[in-house]
């Protein structure tokens, strides 16, 4: 008997524990049991077991999910301006030579929306030769695009698309910019990480480089935000919101020194006159004189024992040009434009660009080891 009420507890316990932890009611149970090989007739009425279940600790007891939204003001400009920025990608065609044929090429890079229009500020190295532009917008919608036109000399180009506008950006006085100053570069790094922000400073403005074509472009923005392969032509842009500057190029190295966080945008003041010239006028007009030159520098006037250091060798003049006009001639030596002469720090372009189309300079020349001054109507160009 002392086994059978032993086995009574025990199991009154573990079934009232499972009724418990289930929520079912526990009526009269009846259980056969075998004592001693003869079926027993265990009768159990209800019973309440009290169950003493673990109290959780304090710490445990409350769980907290916070979904703060953090607003910044770098989160607030790249919300207003990101949805202007647009990946513009296309293919450059190959070209054949008689070592090895080129194959066409797919290129991309980035631009702002700046007109509800469909007017896309970019790079002309982005836009450049390219064919079947393709325009996407934030929202991952696609449309042709069309290039209005070009400046090569300040590397901007308007591009054109038809259709309903996502947002247009507002672009800013870069004047006003000042090292220290927080800014974003919003682009598409390698054509696929399409609006991405990265964050840096104004290092520092009014920068000249030379681009080894003849000319420096001049009055850059210099910045340590992120800026690589397929940013080019995107938005640089202040805590404001605004646009103040056009991505356009970075440094890598100089000689054997490797560089990092060097990179350069066109102020956006320069970018607002180019832009709004191109689309009132469907060109940009820069002065024009009508020549194709060589740069002459000290090691180009070693080499061929030229009487100067430094100016342009005429290698041509355009028929019916201000320069052919005013008497200018191939293997003329141009030094000087109005007061300003040509040197290691003055470019021809940058000297020319100083003035307007419709001025008239006077410009010296060197003409079989003679020096002349010629006065020249300026002409007006309509393109590159």
């Amino acid at each position: 008997m002392k086994l059978k009420n032993a086995l009574y507890l025990v199991l009154v316990f573990a079934v009232g524990a499972i009724g418990a932890f289930s929520g079912v009611a526990i009526g009269t149970l009846a259980l056969n049991l075998k004592v001693n090989s003869q079926p027993v007739q265990v009768t159990a009425e209800p019973t309440a077991v009290p169950i003493d279940l673990p109290t959780p600790s304090p710490e445990t007891q409350v769980i907290q999910v916070s979904s703060t939204e953090i607003q910044t003001a770098v989160t607030q400009a790249a919300e207003r301006v990101g949805p202007a920025v647009v990946t513009i990608s296309g293919v450059v065609p190959g070209a054949s030579s008689w070592l090895f044929p080129i194959s066409d090429q797919e290129v991309s890079g980035s631009g702002v929306i700046v007109s509800d229009q469909g007017y896309i500020l970019t790079n002309n190295h982005v836009v450049e030769s390219m064919t079947e532009m393709t325009v996407t917008l934030s929202d991952g919608s696609e449309l042709p695009g069309q290039v209005i036109n070009t400046d090569q000399f300040a590397d901007l180009a308007v591009v054109k698309v038809e259709g309903s506008m996502p947002a247009v950006a507002t672009l800013g006085n870069s004047d006003v910019l000042k090292p220290g100053e927080t800014v974003l570069a919003i682009g598409s790094p390698l054509g696929s990480f399409k609006n991405t922000v990265t964050v840096g400073v104004i290092s520092a403005t009014g920068r000249s480089l030379d681009t080894g074509e003849g000319y420096t472009m001049e009055d850059m923005i210099q910045t340590d935000a992120s800026i690589n392969p397929g940013n080019s032509g995107g938005p640089l842009v202040n805590l404001a919101g605004e646009v103040v500057g056009i991505n356009t190029l970075i440094v890598r190295s100089t000689g054997n020194t490797v560089a990092e966080g060097l990179g350069f945008a066109i102020p956006s003041n320069l970018a607002n006159i180019i832009g709004e010239q191109i689309i009132e006028k469907g060109y940009f007009s820069r002065p024009y004189l009508g020549i194709r030159l060589q740069t002459i520098s000290p090691q180009i006037a070693y080499r061929y024992q030229l009487p100067v250091q430094y100016g342009v060798y005429v290698l041509e003049v355009s028929s019916g040009s201000p320069a052919e006009k005013a008497g200018i001639q191939v293997n003329d030596i141009i030094t000087c434009i109005g007061d300003s002469c040509i040197n290691e720090n003055q470019s021809y372009y940058n000297i020319l660009f100083t003035n307007k189309p419709g001025d008239t300079v006077a410009i010296k020349l060197v003409r079989n080891e003679s020096e002349k001054t010629i006065n020249v109507t300026l002409g007006e160009s309509t393109g590159n």
